[in-house]
């Protein structure tokens, strides 16, 4: 009678042997990666053959063929997720478009945890970072000057991954960047008062990725006619650092992928615009309309339409007009606070 129970005994064992190493080694997640809201794939960490990259994507929906292109450049690596807001649901978005080895989405919401060095690590261990939309000021309070910024920088300067961000994402990745942390601008109220207290810009404090140090970008742009408070913004940079800023930005579900030469492309369903200033505003003041005339071409501006493919082609490297390609070239100016194109 004994050897029956013997049998079953070790049978047990063996079974709760499986099902304590299929626990401990299924996600990262269990092990307690602080702030993470799960991960799919495999666990383990891998080293790819990976390309650099950057993606400002405009918000308002998931941009498929940008999310492949960064893909398809990390190698099939580790894709690591930020977002301060608690949603993890770009988990099963990436995951299922295939060619990674995993994704998990990080909830850095405190300074706390952007100052962990487990979470600082896993960053740095990504193929591809994506940094989701939210609250770019929130970004800003927890994140700068933390452990989790510099993991950032390292993957922009040193280790060469491609990185994104969707609307408040993407607010943060250029050097100049609007914070957005005394309200949401309006165009109108800041054409009418560039100095207005929504207007808060910063230069090159936060994220350095390449060839954006010059550049401020905006999101939602045409949804939500953000063209006259670009420029507002703008002419403040011009006003307050004694720079000629250049623009990006892109529509609602549209992103610009700019590859490892500094060559960006626009893919999805609206447009992206790229905006090159050259002189100072006429009148950029505290309580006074804007002016920025300049005989009518204040401002020049190249839209490219998107494709789901990948559209036009805009030299980020210098913003050179006789390289740009697919889209078309227009004038911008503002006068008494109103902004007129043709």
């Amino acid at each position: 009678m004994k050897k029956p129970v013997v049998k079953i005994s070790r049978s047990y064992a063996a079974v709760r042997f499986i099902l304590i190493f299929i626990f401990l080694s299924a996600s990262r997640c269990f092990a307690g990666t602080p702030g993470s809201l799960g991960l799919k794939g495999d666990a383990g960490d891998v080293h790819t053959k990976h390309q650099p990259g950057i993606v400002l994507i405009g918000g308002g929906g998931n941009v498929t063929g940008a999310f492949e292109w960064m893909i398809k450049r990390s190698g099939g690596g580790d894709v690591i997720v930020l977002t301060a807001s608690g949603n993890a649901g770009y988990n099963d978005d990436i995951f299922a478009l295939g060619g990674i080895n995993s994704v998990e989405t990080l909830n850095i919401a405190s300074r706390e945890l952007a100052d962990n060095d487990t979470v600082a690590q896993t960053v740095r261990n990504a193929e591809m970072l994506f940094i989701a939309g939210g609250d770019q000021s929130r970004y800003m309070r927890c994140w700068k000057n933390t452990k989790l910024n510099a993991a950032i920088n390292y993957l922009l300067n040193e280790k060469k991954v491609p990185v994104g961000g969707t609307s408040a994402g993407c607010a943060i990745l250029t050097g100049f960047y609007y914070s957005g942390e005394n309200g949401s601008a309006v165009s109108d109220s800041v054409l009418n008062n560039p100095f207005h207290p929504t207007v808060t810009i910063y230069n090159n404090d936060f994220l350095h990725a390449p060839w954006l140090k010059t550049v401020l970008s905006d999101q939602h742009y045409s949804e939500r006619t953000r063209e006259g408070r670009h420029v507002a913004f703008m002419a403040r940079i011009i006003a307050d650092h004694s720079v000629f800023p250049k623009g990006i930005a892109p529509d609602e579900r549209t992103a610009v992928c700019i590859n490892g030469n500094g060559m960006a492309t626009v893919i999805g369903e609206g447009k992206a615009y790229f905006i090159l200033s050259r002189s100072k505003p006429e009148q950029c003041i505290a309580g006074k309309p804007l002016e920025w005339n300049m005989y009518k071409k204040a401002l020049q501006v190249y839209e490219i339409p998107g494709t789901p493919a990948g559209s036009g082609h805009f030299s980020i490297v210098d913003f050179d007009e006789k390289k740009a390609t697919g889209g078309s070239w227009h004038w911008w100016w503002v006068e008494k606070g109103i902004l007129f194109r043709r």
